[in-house]
């Protein structure tokens, strides 16, 4: 059941846990140990090197759908990764073995149908593993490498949200069948039941799991993903005006007059009008000028301008 109670740093972390015990299997993906006393959100979450807001932003997602963020730049995303790796940790060892040793004891091993049982929810967890196992090896390097200012031009974010579907329909069809189609004696009864208790949990867990990465751990990854790139952008900029500034070749003033006309936007035969010069010329000029600076573009060639005092930027349309 939620809580409609939204959490803040000055709650006792006890409280969060009296109203919501369910928050306890979440704590160790946190890195969070208990023998905290009285102490509050805050206080724990720093004692325990973990970010408050991220925490708190998770456990009100989770409790209660609480989706009101001030900004997706606020997240830590260390904390987001220890919380994701930890929690693919208890779901992939833990977890999944434990249900499948639950549903074993509770299905006659001589039954043809407790055998394809057991092997849809092989195929289910063998699912699973490949989809979190997927975000092990491809997904969270990336955003190490993120982090340490390492970018992949051939791999985003987007692109894992792109796939990220859910993967909980076996999971549904092997709930429905045992519920439907398996009949029991009172002892395996009693078993399955359990073990449907387990499953029921396990599907709501997936689905928090997945929400959680939806609306928090992508969002901040955007985030991250753009700083990188206006930061990426400003380096090369950088890069391409001291690279004409310190090139060995120096434009000549008539190289200069045509950077000049091509920032004002003229065409290549307006130019040569303006400058008394053949069409032919205006075009050698423009590739010696490509050669010397390594610019191209008539962006590139603008920023050149306006850095070198060819042209004064409010005379620039933008």
């Amino acid at each position: 059941m939620k809580n409609n109670k939204m959490y803040e740093a000055d709650d006792k972390m006890i409280s969060l846990i009296a109203d919501n015990y369910n928050i306890l299997q979440s704590l160790g993906r946190f890195g969070i140990n208990l023998g905290f006393g009285d102490k509050t959100v805050r206080e724990v979450c720093e004692d325990q090197n973990v970010d408050t807001y991220t925490f708190l932003a998770i456990v009100n997602f989770s409790i209660n759908g609480y989706r009101d963020f001030d900004s997706s730049e606020r997240f830590s995303i260390p904390t987001l990764l220890h919380y994701l790796k930890a929690s693919h940790e208890y779901y992939l060892n833990f977890q999944l073995p434990s249900i499948r040793k639950e549903l074993e004891a509770a299905l006659d091993a001589n039954d043809n149908l407790a055998r394809l049982i057991m092997k849809l929810y092989d195929e289910y967890a063998h699912e699973i593993r490949r989809h979190m196992e997927y975000e092990e090896k491809t997904v969270f390097p990336y955003v190490d490498d993120l982090l340490n200012n390492k970018v992949n031009d051939e791999y985003d974010i987007d692109t894992f949200s792109k796939h990220h579907g859910q993967t909980d329909q076996k999971l549904r069809e092997l709930k429905n069948i045992i519920i439907k189609y398996l009949p029991s004696d009172i002892q395996h009864n009693n078993r399955l039941a359990a073990t449907l208790y387990d499953l029921y949990n396990n599907e709501e867990w997936l689905e928090n799991h997945a929400m959680v990465e939806d609306c928090i751990f992508i969002p901040a990854i955007r985030s991250l993903e753009r700083k990188f790139k206006q930061s990426d952008v400003s380096v090369k900029i950088s890069k391409m005006i001291n690279s004409g500034r310190n090139s060995n070749e120096t434009l000549s003033d008539r190289e200069k007059d045509v950077i000049v006309s091509l920032v004002q936007g003229m065409t290549n035969k307006e130019i040569a009008d303006h400058l008394c010069i053949s069409t032919n010329t205006v075009i050698t000029h423009r590739r010696n000028i490509a050669r010397k600076l390594q610019i191209h573009s008539p962006a590139g060639l603008t920023i050149y301008a306006i850095v070198n005092n060819l042209v004064d930027i409010s005379s620039v349309k933008l």
